[in-house]
């Protein structure tokens, strides 16, 4: 298949306002007519839900949460990048497109992260207008601070819960259209299927959790915002929910999934502490600005108090490494540099399989320069935090903090209008591939989630509508009814196994294998291990799960068991993914692509494309398809922190 960016041309600066120029509208007293499904009800599902219903659509918003306020956008600490320059230091909508691109290691489109950029400066005004709690200065001018990968003060925040200020500011919104009834609220409800009619997304199969209750909705639209595949690692920063069940069942019904291997590694996680840990807990990449990371020189200080150790004898390894940047380098470097100091056998904290995965975050320096209340101004929330879970008190001992899966940029492929392969299927936030390349800049999850949800999808939904008749189908069309079967029969069959294990058990194991062969470090070797074994522990999980009670109930067993069965499939498209594009590139890390100074080495000849594949079957390799990068503006070169 011919892959079809459909992006405007002519200056980059002019092409977002081309294209909604350029866009079809639907007559006001016509939107009733016309029924939207938004899966999702996060940063872009519930911003997309609340603005498609102001603007009068007919909108049903599902969320397999109890309450839309429980999204896991909840989670997001740090902030959100806006080009707002309200520093006056240098930062423009050219530097913030500038760095994205540059921090995604040149692998996204020009295009669509423009846009991104341009629309930042508008998703603050717009929560500022909602009453979001941003920071301010003294002044009362909303505050700024750096994040990693820009050399400029860009982020707006909310101490260290700026998710959840963002997400409350989306609801409110959502609810106000929930009352006014053009929106309609499913919660404790999942998407466990796409209804396809001829090609045309015209629907989703669902399962109420409460009641085990399957239902078809039908729809002339539909749009998936449900989020990321980090959970695909087992251990992650991501809710134990989240889950690749929409996206995936959609691949399967023709969406491409674009390159599932460009995985985020978060740098400041706190590290794991034993093999009974079912997630991992972050801590914002803001405590970067103040807090100064580092080890021991010598291995033989690792267990000594580190406070007992001698300035003189404590390697901070980043400034020394990247002095322009020092701490502040994006992620998928400061994670492979911490990894490399406990490889080094220079890790701190308590052994977990025989090693120590830990590098300290310390404040003293802090502290002593800023004094301790204003530390606590800018992070008290998450220094609490962080004692509830270790019992060690940050103002007095550093942190330990180790990289942890965080972020998918790989998801399904979306043209410039965030519609899939799927006609009438669209694609939001986290769930599509979009803006962030190979790696994604800080504080820039919530700012694609609110862009696409704000701004984008109620541009280009309505001009896809613009072009159908509302209606035509009902729950009786046989495309309807036979994707419901096929829900059954796969419910049917998980319930039927009666084996021994269960489904956490099997999420654990693969979750393990995924991280030793495709976390943060991947060679072909390792990767072609992994594709042996997925298809092993596959087989077992349908001859040897074990699920208790039925379908007629609330079950979080058999919820379970059919995320697990999708994260199987995902995993090992990941791992065949990883091992073609045979570069490193981000948080793509293929310890054969690297530079002598143990950089990422990328190979522009080969690999400056988006790699979409099409699902061929469940017995047959997946099909690349690619889609060619072209840079206009900022062109590729050695990414350089130093």
């Amino acid at each position: 298949m011919q892959l079809d960016a459909r992006a405007p041309t002519g200056p980059i600066e002019a092409r977002w306002n081309e294209a909604r120029f350029k866009s079809k509208l639907v007559n006001p007293a016509n939107r009733r007519k016309y029924k939207v499904i938004v899966v999702g009800s996060g940063l872009a599902g519930g911003a997309a839900a609340a603005t498609l219903g102001e603007l009068g659509y007919n909108v049903s918003c599902f969320c397999y949460q109890d309450s839309p306020r429980r999204a896991h956008s909840i989670a997001a600490q740090g902030g959100i990048n806006a080009a707002k320059n309200y520093q006056n230091d240098g930062d423009s909508v050219y530097r913030l497109f500038y760095d994205t691109v540059k921090g995604g290691d040149f692998r996204a489109r020009e295009s669509n992260v423009y846009r991104l950029a341009e629309l930042s400066v508008n998703i603050i005004d717009q929560c500022v207008a909602q009453g979001v709690p941003f920071a301010r200065e003294y002044s009362g001018l909303l505050g700024n601070r750096s994040f990693g990968g820009a050399q400029v003060a860009r982020t707006f925040y909310a101490r260290g819960q700026t998710g959840q200020q963002l997400l409350l500011g989306a609801y409110q919104s959502l609810a106000k259209q929930i009352e006014a009834k053009t929106v309609k609220m499913y919660p404790r409800t999942e998407m466990l299927d796409l209804i396809t009619v001829d090609g045309v997304a015209r629907g989703i199969v669902t399962r109420n959790l409460v009641t085990g209750k399957i239902e078809a909705h039908t729809a002339d639209v539909v749009v998936l915002c449900s989020g990321g595949y980090g959970n695909v690692f087992y251990l992650s920063t991501n809710a134990k929910g989240c889950n690749t069940t929409a996206t995936w069942r959609s691949h399967r019904r023709g969406a491409y999934f674009a390159n599932p291997c460009f995985t985020q590694i978060h740098p400041t996680c706190i590290p794991q502490s034993g093999d009974y840990q079912s997630k991992l807990t972050l801590m914002s990449e803001s405590l970067r600005n103040d807090g100064r990371v580092w080890v021991p020189k010598n291995a033989a200080d690792c267990t000594k108090d580190p406070k007992s150790i001698p300035e003189a004898d404590r390697d901070y390894y980043l400034e020394r490494l990247y002095p322009s940047f020092g701490n502040l380098v994006p992620r998928d470097i400061a994670s492979r540099r911490a990894k490399d100091m406990c490889d080094q056998g220079k890790g701190v904290g308590p052994e977990v399989g025989g090693v120590r995965r830990g590098v300290y975050l310390d404040f003293g320096d802090a502290v002593k320069r800023l004094g301790r209340d204003t530390v606590a101004e800018r992070y008290d929330n998450l220094f609490q935090m962080y004692e509830r879970i270790t019992g060690e008190n940050p103002y007095e001992v550093p942190m330990r903090m180790y990289p942890a899966i965080h972020y998918t940029m790989g998801g399904l492929w979306v043209d410039y209008h965030l519609q899939s392969t799927i006609t009438g299927l669209f694609v939001g936030g986290e769930a599509n591939f979009s803006d962030h390349g190979a790696n994604r800049l800080g504080a820039s999850a919530l700012m694609q989630g609110l862009a696409d949800g704000y701004f984008v999808l109620p541009v280009t939904v309505p001009n896809y509508l613009a072009g159908v008749k509302p209606g035509g189908i009902d729950d009786s069309h046989p495309d309807v009814r036979r994707t419901v079967a096929e829900v059954e029969a796969r419910i049917k069959q998980l319930l039927s196994i009666g084996g021994k294990r269960t489904p956490e058990s099997y999420h654990r194991e693969l979750g393990t294998l995924m991280w030793d062969h495709c976390g943060m470090g991947r060679t072909a070797d390792g990767l072609k291990f992994a594709l042996g074994k997925i298809p092993e522990l596959r087989e077992q999980f349908y001859s040897d799960l074990s699920i208790v009670g039925s379908g007629e109930e609330l079950n979080g067993m058999l919820e379970k068991a059919g995320r697990v069965a999708d994260f199987f499939e995902l995993a090992e498209l990941t791992c065949i993914d990883a091992l073609a594009r045979e570069e490193s590139a981000g948080g793509h890390f293929r310890e054969e692509h690297q530079t002598e100074e143990g950089e990422a080495k990328r190979n522009d000849d080969l690999f400056s494309y988006v790699a979409a594949w099409e699902f061929s079957g469940a017995t047959n390799a997946p099909k690349l398809n690619k889609e060619p990068l072209t840079f206009e503006y900022v062109h590729p070169s050695q990414r350089s922190y130093k």
